[in-house]
């Protein structure tokens, strides 16, 4: 591999922003710069925080002695744009206006785009975002919900779903584009996608509650039993929102959204926590034998990834209810550092071309 693939891959979260250099797909060094939250709260929108995390990105390179003049790319976290196609895209003047609006709503993944761009235009090289939350390659059938007014969405874990499904699609030798999987993304938020020639054509909506139950959100709820809650003068907007996403799930069964406290109480004898982890396993596997009748039972594999595939608990109960659908694999932890490095070197090395955000007419409701 040689120097005109390094890739600077930038990942901005809440409190911190994860960076990687990569030669290739191989990480030269990884880190996660802490940012100190009195700084970030005096700043009144996350857009806003932009500039001190730039600065602490390009120390943190140069104090892994990095020659920022050495690299051939960077690529950061795709932010709440609106909806695209999966891919590589290139950022442009339309996306980091959207990002700096927060044209979907503020999220700290927004300045991953930025970030790349600003430290890659001095250097003249190109600034990716690969796959973000909000790609959107629903089927036509897939967007109906019963009322016109709120068409579903694709909002989802797409960065890594896509990544592991690359991985199990080159395992069997063949591309993406070839193969047909279902993909279940579990952290503290569920996604289970299915994954049809190189499209995710149906996903529950991670983040405006769709799905399964998870670590801190509801899952779906019956429509009218959240209508009543909502009216009955008992709470707020802001309280019910808490309950779907946050509050809801195992934080309200069971006090906690860490399945590794979970495991500890079942392992002393909790047979409620235990009764409460197997339903949303339960819930993630009703999931998944949904996807398989969207993929018409054609299904080259059922693949597994996120924090919790690490629990042989959710494994085994997950796989014991799909396994008659096609092979599981598990693929434990996340991929999206690597995945966006891969998505960069993609486009350097001509596999494919970088795509230009044109967003459609048609926009998402706000999140």
């Amino acid at each position: 591999m040689t120097d005109e693939f390094r890739v600077l891959a930038v990942n901005p979260g809440s409190t911190s922003t994860k960076i990687a250099l990569f030669v290739g797909d191989v990480p030269q060094f990884e880190t996660v710069i802490h940012h100190a939250a009195e700084e970030l709260d005096s700043f009144p929108r996350i857009s806003d925080q932009f500039a001190v995390r730039k600065q602490a990105v390009i120390n943190a390179v140069r104090d892994h002695g990095e020659d920022l003049g050495r690299l051939a790319a960077v690529v950061g976290r795709g932010g709440l744009i609106h909806p695209v196609d999966g891919g590589t895209y290139r950022v442009s003047d339309r996306m980091v206006a959207d990002l700096r609006e927060g044209v979907l709503g503020e999220h700290a993944s927004n300045l991953g785009g930025l970030i790349a761009r600003e430290i890659a235009d001095p250097l003249g090289i190109p600034s990716f975002i690969v796959d973000p939350v909000v790609v959107d390659e629903l089927a036509p059938l897939a967007r109906y919900s019963g009322i016109p007014q709120l068409p579903r969405t694709s909002i989802f874990h797409a960065l890594n779903q896509k990544a592991v499904a690359r991985r199990a699609a080159e395992k069997r030798g063949r591309r993406y584009e070839e193969c047909s999987f279902i993909v279940a993304h579990l952290g503290g938020g569920v996604t289970v996608g299915a994954h049809r020639h190189g499209r995710v054509i149906e996903v529950n909506d991670g983040l405006n509650g769709e799905g399964a139950f998870t670590p801190e959100r509801s899952g779906g709820i019956a429509a009218l039993k959240l209508v009543k809650l909502c009216f009955s003068g008992a709470h707020s907007q802001a309280e019910v929102t808490r309950m779907i996403k946050g509050a809801g799930g195992l934080v309200a069964y069971l006090g906690t959204n860490d399945g590794r406290d979970v495991s500890r109480r079942i392992d002393a004898g909790d047979s409620s926590a235990a009764e409460v982890y197997e339903a949303m396993a339960y819930q993630i596997a009703r999931e998944i034998g949904s996807m398989a009748a969207v993929l018409e039972g054609r299904v080259d594999a059922v693949l597994i990834t996120g924090g919790l595939a690490y629990d042989e608990r959710i494994r085994e109960w997950i796989r014991k209810r799909v396994e008659f659908i096609a092979p599981v694999e598990f693929y434990p932890g996340e991929f999206e550092m690597v995945a966006l490095a891969e998505g960069a070197v993609r486009v350097l090395r001509g596999d494919e071309a970088a795509r230009e955000y044109q967003p459609a007419t048609m926009t998402q409701e706000s999140v």
